[in-house]
């Protein structure tokens, strides 16, 4: 599968071994490994060697991304130990402006060579601020290959809950933007925290089709098949 069609992404923590383990049994299009909000700071150079690893382990698997940190010095780290040219994407989070990804492009292409495909960028916007700027984000740079959005980020930097109410238009923002410009775009108009009410998290499943999201991330295994 191709990772501009991919409905389902699973979030896998760099730190867990346990769940890096059975990762590609668990029907995902693809998987994402995560050395940012799930990874202490305190933990993140031990995590960037189990990503490698685990990277290593997957990507024969299944399309594998890595969610690398946005601030500067963490992600000239991250970039530095993962192995690139297995990877299937760089998924950028906290994305507020066209220049994080040109930014994150060129450091790309000064490790990987210029004579080797460019990696595709996801970039990931939580943000009002980056939602105002959606269309020079999704525009910055032709590796960009998809748009994400953040509800829980976005919502906490109104000061209110990720419910539908209060992140619906943003989200549908994001995803008109991303296909104005024939990108596919992942995510919900609401938290993606559901993991005990799957019929709750159906529901929002379903929203996000119904307002133009191509697929979700998920944080559990259960919520894949929804």
């Amino acid at each position: 599968m191709r990772l501009t069609q991919a409905r389902s992404l699973l979030f896998l923590p760099a730190t867990s071994t346990r769940l890096l383990a059975r990762a590609a049994e668990r029907g995902a299009d693809a998987l994402i490994v995560d050395l940012e909000d799930s990874v202490p700071l305190d933990r993140k150079t031990l995590a960037r060697s189990l990503a490698r690893r685990a990277v290593d382990g997957l990507a024969d698997r299944s399309p594998t991304l890595v969610r690398v940190n946005a601030e500067p010095e963490q992600l000239q780290a991250d970039l530095a130990s993962l192995p690139l040219d297995r990877l299937a994407g760089i998924l950028l989070p906290k994305v507020e402006s066209a220049e994080q990804v040109r930014s994150l492009a060129a450091q790309l292409g000064k490790i990987r060579g210029e004579r080797v495909a460019p990696l595709p960028i996801v970039a990931l916007i939580e943000s009002p601020l980056g939602v105002l700027r959606a269309e020079a984000i999704a525009t910055a740079d032709p590796d960009v290959c998809a748009l994400g959005f953040g509800a829980e980020d976005y919502a906490a930097a109104l000061s209110v809950e990720p419910l539908p109410q209060a992140v619906s238009w943003a989200a549908q923002s994001v995803v008109n933007c991303a296909r104005a410009f024939g990108l596919p775009c992942w995510g919900l108009p609401g938290s993606v925290a559901e993991i005990a009410d799957m019929r709750a998290f159906g529901d929002l499943v379903i929203r996000a089709r119904e307002i133009g999201f191509s697929g979700s991330v998920c944080i559990h295994p259960r919520q894949v098949p929804v």
